[in-house]
């Protein structure tokens, strides 16, 4: 059971480790999410998560990040470890909706839809860093 904690350890927390992570500038994004991986040196994977304020108010983006840790939580075995991620959501096909529209689809997100855009986006991005590395 042990494998399914989320420690502070296996966070990205301050403003130092989130700009370590964007100067690797690998970037992957499916519209919805924009998945930024550096390395690590601490052997396992840590997940920083960033919601921008067109998703919502603080209740809707806080949902948004907790669902995002829970997803990084429950498949920590299934990412690469050696690795930071950043997530962040600020999806930039909201700006084409109304506000209320783009906030209504925002709320509406489910666990297992940020959980499979999320996994897809890992796999893309560590596909992407093993042919940079060759």
């Amino acid at each position: 059971m042990k494998q399914f904690t989320f420690p502070k350890s296996k966070r990205l927390v301050s403003q130092r480790q989130f700009k370590a992570v964007l100067a690797h500038k690998l970037r992957v994004s499916n519209g919805l999410f924009t998945l930024v991986m550096g390395k690590n040196d601490c052997g396992y994977p840590r997940l920083g998560v960033s919601v921008g304020k067109a998703c919502g108010n603080a209740v809707v983006r806080n949902r948004l990040k907790r669902l995002a840790r829970e997803a990084f939580r429950q498949n920590q075995g299934r990412i690469p470890a050696g690795f930071d991620y950043l997530l962040m959501i600020s999806p930039r096909w909201l700006k084409k909706l109304s506000k209320s529209d783009a906030k209504e689809t925002v709320r509406q997100l489910t666990f297992e839809q940020v959980k499979t855009s999320f996994l897809a986006l890992v796999k893309i991005a560590v596909e992407k860093k093993t042919t940079e590395s060759r």
